[in-house]
């Protein structure tokens, strides 16, 4: 295995961290490395402690546990193997106070060295977790134990180790409970700090996938009706529903190639999207599902949502009107003086979506034909409605002599064109079923 230095040196710097590491994982990464080197800058500091208060120990063993740290330190940014690494440092932090405190003597003359031994559990916990950290902590406790058997076997005997005098040690034990509890503080704290800053990156990175997901959300809803973008979104099964009632509307520009032919492309676009966000707000008020634009032309359908009104066919002949009114009395929607062709079919159709890269929901069946052929063949300003939508419709509006038209495929088709609502007292709704 070959590194350069310049790798080297950027995973030293990293803590070894790796791009494809877990938040969780770098977590642990980072507390380890960071204890790590506390804990190996601890011996030497000790050691000119105990020099500075007149007692010159040998400084093999503090030198020793620097070089074993910082080797493993170098072992596991070279391979990358964190299991040793962690493990070797767990195990460096639990014996060598153990050795430490049987080289100067008994618990009293080494100050409780052994308590040192403690921060291998507790570091365990961020890094290995609760479980795993019980071990360590057995093993910390015998070892206690160990050097409590030893002090207590060889009480009274002349030991060959430096004698420390009293003062030192206490002064030492008070040094130790406060160093131990230091870097305990330090390595929970910073493991706190690690952890806190890792769920705020995550938060934020959670709130940028709540806003795209809730823009994808609301660019499929802008596709596809409600129920039917819910559907899609939770399985993958074909969508193809059946409606035995539905009044659908065409609505076509009249003239509108020869218009388009002296226009730029943008003022083409600009003259269509006014007046069909105007036909969109007329849809979102009558409660009414655009189904599409296809060109010139506008679809827009009631009777396919459950929660629909019963007077479905009634709102698609508001919305016809106020359509027609739309462009015949507001300028800012068409400057142009634009006309256009309405046409209304009411009867069962089949509604799905169709393919599987930028698809659409559409409708099929007679009665959408027949829809769009009676406004193909219809008058400008005019709507045109079929014998079953005239039906329903004519005991709250008025409607002009019945006409007689020749459909491709349907033969002779009798079509009625509406003029608005009647001025007289309307009838109930549950009274003009069909």
């Amino acid at each position: 295995m070959t590194m350069d230095l310049r790798t080297f040196t950027s995973r030293l710097r990293n803590a070894g961290i790796q791009p494809s590491d877990s938040d969780e994982l770098r977590i642990r990464k980072t507390i380890m490395v960071f204890s790590m080197g506390l804990m190996t800058a601890a011996p030497m500091f000790w050691l000119a402690l105990y020099w500075l208060a007149g007692l010159e120990l040998s400084a093999t063993l503090p030198l020793a546990y620097q070089l074993i740290s910082v080797g493993t330190l170098l072992l596991y940014v070279f391979t990358g193997n964190f299991a040793v690494f962690q493990y070797a440092q767990l195990g460096l932090f639990l014996f060598f106070p153990f050795v430490v405190q049987l080289s100067i003597g008994n618990f009293i003359s080494a100050s409780g060295a052994v308590l040192w031994g403690i921060l291998a559990p507790i570091i365990a916990v961020p890094v290995l977790g609760a479980r795993n950290s019980t071990p360590w902590f057995v093993a910390h406790i015998a070892m206690m134990l160990m050097c409590g058997f030893i002090d207590f076997e060889l009480a009274g005997s002349v030991k060959a180790v430096p004698k420390v005098p009293m003062q030192v040690s206490m002064l030492f034990f008070t040094l130790n409970f406060v160093a131990i509890a230091s870097v305990a503080y330090a390595v929970l704290r910073y493991s706190a700090k690690e952890k806190q800053r890792y769920e705020a990156a995550l938060e934020s990175a959670n709130g940028l996938l709540r806003i795209e997901q809730e823009r994808s959300e609301r660019l499929l809803l802008n596709i596809l009706p409600g129920p039917v973008a819910e559907r899609l979104k939770h399985n993958n099964e074909t969508i193809a529903d059946g409606f035995a009632d539905v009044t659908v509307m065409f609505a076509d520009i009249v003239n509108f190639t020869q218009i388009a032919e002296g226009l730029s492309p943008n003022q083409i676009f600009t003259m269509l999207n006014k007046i069909f966000s105007g036909f969109d707000g007329l849809a979102e008020k009558h409660g009414l599902e655009k189904i599409k634009t296809i060109g010139d032309a506008y679809m827009v359908a009631g009777g396919m949502d459950a929660n629909a009104a019963v007077n479905y066919s009634e709102a698609i002949a508001d919305m016809a009107l106020d359509m027609r009114d739309l462009l015949a009395n507001d300028r800012g929607v068409n400057d142009t003086g634009l006309e256009i062709r309405i046409g209304i079919g009411t009867g069962p159709v089949v509604a799905g979506v169709v393919g599987k890269k930028k698809f659409i929901y559409d409708l099929w069946g007679d009665t959408v034909n027949i829809a769009s052929r009676i406004t193909s063949e219809g008058v400008p300003g005019m709507v045109q409605v079929d014998a079953t939508t005239y039906r329903r419709l004519r005991q709250r509006y008025d409607f002009l002599e019945p006409q007689t038209i020749y459909l491709k495929g349907k033969g002779e088709t009798v079509v009625y064109r509406l003029i608005g609502r009647k001025t007289t007292a309307a009838v109930p709704s549950a009274a003009i079923a069909e």
